[in-house]
């Protein structure tokens, strides 16, 4: 394990770009911390690149690390690269990955410029527990790869692909699949008119604005949730959540 105490190392200045948006869109490399999430994207072959280890802890047990380049960084250092107020010891650098799309996926959640992280961490996180095969999130939308995402989403980035296109050509696409794509609106038509369907993808969209009304347009057909108190909207997580499990149906298919 190779030591690193100087805040000059090259590596840590590079490490430390990944702190930012533009840094990890260039290096195509973000970073992940804590046991949990190290441990899950060790699971993914080729995913991580570098572990990163605070010198002033015991290192964790971490299978599938054997292979991979470890460092020891003196603790000013290694908090520097933490998000968190009590780091956990191990972060882990993380190749953005650009596999295409599986040509058998059928269930989507399509994403419209959702700007709050723990938002979109939990939409992922519920698209992965709901069995669906792909997140694809639109212009204007937070970087999936922003720690607080990768919190919220605890792992689920390494289970499904979460891609980044522009919605106005995913939609035809989809379409041209065979696969209906259901916009979420006020507008919208009752929930309650539409079953489990074998295929689909969801849109949703921004907390305040909701989904772009060219893109609703664009969808064979848009339906809203009933509300039955006094609330007139709900969290767009909870919405996609009850949709995302409505459309997909409580069979273990």
């Amino acid at each position: 394990m190779r030591q690193i105490e100087s805040p000059q190392n090259r590596h840590f200045k590079e490490w430390k770009k990944l702190l930012r948006r533009k840094g990890r869109e260039k290096a195509g490399l973000y970073l992940v911390e804590g046991e949990h999430l190290v441990a899950e994207a060790l699971k993914e072959k080729g995913v991580v690149k570098a572990l990163i280890f605070d010198a002033s802890r015991t290192p964790p047990e971490l299978p599938g690390a054997e292979d991979i380049a470890a460092f020891s960084l003196s603790a000013p250092l290694f908090k520097e690269l933490c998000a968190t107020e009590a780091p956990q010891g191990v972060l882990a650098v993380c190749a953005v990955t650009d596999d295409k799309l599986p040509e058998d996926a059928r269930r989507f959640l399509l994403i419209d410029a959702v700007r709050d992280p723990g938002n979109l961490g939990t939409l992922i996180r519920t698209a992965d527990a709901a069995g669906l095969d792909a997140v694809i999130l639109g212009p204007g939308t937070v970087d999936p790869y922003n720690d607080k995402v990768l919190r919220s989403a605890q792992g689920s980035h390494f289970h499904l692909p979460v891609r980044s296109a522009p919605l106005s050509e995913i939609i035809p696409a989809l379409q041209a699949r065979g696969i209906p794509v259901y916009g979420t609106s006020l507008a919208g038509a009752d929930l309650g008119g539409w079953g489990p369907v074998e295929a689909f993808a969801l849109l949703v969209g921004n907390e305040a604005d909701g989904v772009d009304p060219v893109l609703l347009a664009m969808t064979d057909a848009n339906v809203r949730i009933p509300m039955y108190g006094r609330a007139e909207s709900l969290n767009v997580a909870v919405a996609a959540g009850i949709l995302m499990y409505h459309f997909r149906g409580l069979s273990s298919r």
